[in-house]
């Protein structure tokens, strides 16, 4: 059999190192290599022309998502002619040696994939107790999947079908696109091959409440476009983010017992929390910030009910 042909989109803004060592492990491996940049102010640009690869810089006037720049990578690589497969990656990631052989040739053995991923792990995970988290949160069982993160090879046929990103949605775009490869007809996978090696560089707890921000705006996000997706993450947001704290504020009030009542409830799920932890490091910190996330979570969720009603744009929440 004919060994399919394979591309690269990569997408940044300000990534610097992390996006030379990204370019670094694609372009030796690809029959071509995109870089979308979405209003960098440092060198990408530049690194990524003189390593010979294809930029994009995105127009600064509509509001940049990874969606939007993940589509304007597809076409422009697409443009320069036709590719089987597209691997996405995002510019604080580097690719592992030995997973673009191994994506293509899962893809190539069963044509009913649409996609496959494999495990992203953290490049300094205890460094930070942020870092620690996404470790955590990057490691999912292989197997059929129903949705992934933006690390991701995907058929052109596939992505074609389902008209790509949405450049509207500004959190969890990778969850939302999945979800529409599956309703076409499509399986997905996650390989137990590593993949992808990511630099969370979060030192800061401002900059771990913003992503939590985001992430609710994602849950409510997606979750309206394709019910009953995110629909647990978001009933947890309601009660520990806005039952629980109103609760614990009601009994300042009326009776004391209430808000012990709360305190008692967030006790328990910190527990819980813990208790699924246990052997990870800086295990406690991680349960104290999963339980207090869904406050940051509520407020990302409200954002987009408030955008929503106002009609106004889905500008990208940062916080690097």
């Amino acid at each position: 059999m004919t060994r399919p042909t394979l591309g690269a989109v990569a997408i940044g803004r300000n990534e610097g190192d992390r996006l030379k060592a990204c370019l670094r492990s694609l372009v030796p491996l690809c029959a071509r290599v995109v870089y979308v940049d979405s209003g960098s102010r440092d060198d990408s640009v530049a690194f990524a022309r003189s390593l010979g690869v294809a930029v994009v810089e995105l127009d600064s006037s509509v509001p940049f998502t990874a969606a939007r720049a993940r589509n304007a990578g597809f076409e422009a690589l697409q443009a320069e002619g036709a590719l089987d497969l597209v691997q996405f990656v995002d510019g604080d990631c580097r690719v592992e040696p030995g997973w673009l052989e191994a994506g293509a040739a899962a893809m190539q053995a069963d044509p009913g994939l649409g996609l496959v991923t494999g495990w992203r792990s953290e490049i300094h995970p205890t460094a930070t107790v942020y870092n620690q988290m996404c470790e955590v949160d990057w490691h999912r069982p292989a197997g059929p999947i129903v949705a992934c993160g933006g690390d991701m090879m995907v058929r052109t046929a596939a992505f074609r079908q389902v008209g790509g990103f949405d450049p509207a949605v500004i959190a969890a775009e990778d969850d939302e696109f999945c979800l529409r490869l599956g309703k076409a007809g499509w399986r997905l996978q996650r390989l137990p091959v590593q993949m992808t090696w990511h630099d969370a560089a979060m030192t800061r707890f401002g900059q771990w409440w913003q992503r939590t921000i985001r992430n609710g705006h994602g849950f409510a996000q997606v979750g309206r476009m394709h019910p009953p997706h995110f629909r647990r993450e978001q009933m947890r947001v309601w009660v520990y983010g806005l039952a629980l704290p109103l609760l614990f504020l009601l009994g300042l009030v009326l009776s004391p017992w209430l808000s012990l009542a709360a305190l008692g409830l967030y006790a328990l799920s910190f527990w819980k929390t813990l208790t699924g932890l246990r052997g990870q490091p800086m295990a406690g910190r991680q349960a104290a910030l999963l339980t207090l996330a869904k406050i940051p979570n509520l407020f990302g969720m409200l954002t987009y009910f408030r955008r929503r009603q106002r009609g106004d744009a889905m500008h990208i929440i940062e916080y690097k």
